[in-house]
């Protein structure tokens, strides 16, 4: 599904050619000139002008901040995009070498960390067609944990991580140790280089240790979460011009991490021991010692980050948020499209009120687009 929407993202812009992106280019002009009340008809002269003479053009600064909000306004998955217009934008498109996107990667996590206090916020690199891009960011996200599996099929980490964990290290990244929550390395690619790894600073990340407010053996399973998701391996596309990395993040919600991230069969799976160390009856489903266990991860989650002032929505408020952002597109004349299976929290579902509706599902421009993995494109022995 991901690489078939890459894709046709990609077989459309060669296909239309420079008619195509000058057809695209236009449309996004006009939104942005009318949702922003502007009037500039030279504008869309000096594009084609530039289409003409290069086959793309190059947008202006305030035309790819609105782009880069829109987006995560369009964004179908996402329950938090009441926030969009306070997205903050980092325009890095100057920047040619590895060492400068990883520095700006850096920047990006600290900016957006702010103490806790968290900001969205995107970093923009250069443009390039996603055949042949300006800059790949390999990891999902700038901070991820490391999994691996042993040979009888339990994994240590992150078992999501397991191919790119493997990928990273058959490319020369040997870990300090070898633990649940080790933090990957970036991989960075720029055009006509080989793909390099860079270990993130400890000062750029910031983990937040999870305990329980009434359980005081909760600490002991030594679970942590990192505070920023800073989804990196997505591409923003723009009026016919695609920037094939653009890491962006807003703020968890809690289930996130605590429903899916540690409650997931097929990720950290911690319910059976959160299950074991309150004394439930695990020997059938009806005893709900899932659902109880369930809860007592995700309370902990809620409560750790507010303990340690680290910025985190839990689903109920979330789920209202979302409300509020319907209502405010629709007095704005626009349509709300979403997923209901992504936007609809993964806990108690049916007492949140995102839950009681469907919404359209149309995928439109301004957009962040889901990029084939770059390690399946062959992997590259790292410089």
């Amino acid at each position: 599904m991901i690489e078939s929407a890459a894709a046709r993202s990609s077989e459309r812009r060669l296909a239309a050619g420079s008619e195509g992106v000058l057809g695209e280019a236009r449309q996004f002009l006009a939104r942005y000139q009318d949702e922003l009340e502007l009037v500039d008809s030279m504008r869309i002269s000096a594009v084609r002008d530039q289409i003409a003479t290069t086959g793309s053009y190059v947008h202006e600064d305030d035309e790819l901040a609105y782009a880069a909000r829109v987006a995560w306004r369009n964004s179908t998955r996402c329950i938090g995009r009441l926030h969009w217009p306070t997205l903050g934008v980092h325009d890095c498109r100057h920047l040619t070498t590895a060492d400068e996107v990883f520095d700006a990667c850096v920047d990006h996590l600290r900016a957006a960390t702010n103490g806790g206090k968290l900001r969205s916020l995107v970093t923009v690199f250069a443009p390039g067609d996603p055949a042949s891009p300006q800059v790949r960011i390999w990891n999902p996200q700038l901070v991820r944990y490391a999994g691996w599996r042993h040979a009888d099929g339990a994994v240590l980490g992150d078992p999501a991580q397991v191919e790119l964990t493997a990928v990273l290290e058959a490319l020369g990244w040997r870990p300090r140790a070898r633990t649940r929550f080790t933090i990957l390395p970036l991989a960075i690619e720029v055009a006509g280089e080989p793909v390099r790894l860079f270990e993130l600073p400890s000062d750029a990340v910031l983990e937040v240790p999870l305990v329980h407010p009434e359980h005081d053996w909760f600490a002991d399973l030594g679970l942590r979460w990192h505070a920023v998701p800073a989804i990196s391996d997505m591409m923003l596309e723009v009026g016919g011009v695609t920037y094939t990395a653009a890491p962006f993040n807003g703020w968890y919600m809690g289930t996130e991490i605590g429903a899916r991230n540690l409650g997931d069969v097929g990720r950290y799976d911690q319910l059976p021991l959160v299950a074991e160390r309150l004394g439930l009856d695990t020997r059938s489903d009806r005893t709900l010692w899932k659902d109880r266990a369930l809860v007592e991860l995700n309370v902990a989650v809620l409560h750790s980050f507010k303990q340690q002032g680290v910025t985190l929505v839990d689903h109920h408020l979330a789920s209202r948020q979302f409300m509020v952002h319907l209502e405010r597109e629709r007095r704005a004349g626009r349509e709300t499209n979403a997923d209901w299976s992504w936007v609809v929290p993964p806990m108690s579902g049916s007492t949140c009120p995102v839950f009681h509706r469907y919404y359209p599902e149309a995928e439109v421009s301004p957009a962040f687009v889901a990029q084939p993995p770059a390690w399946r494109e062959g992997v590259r022995r790292a410089g």
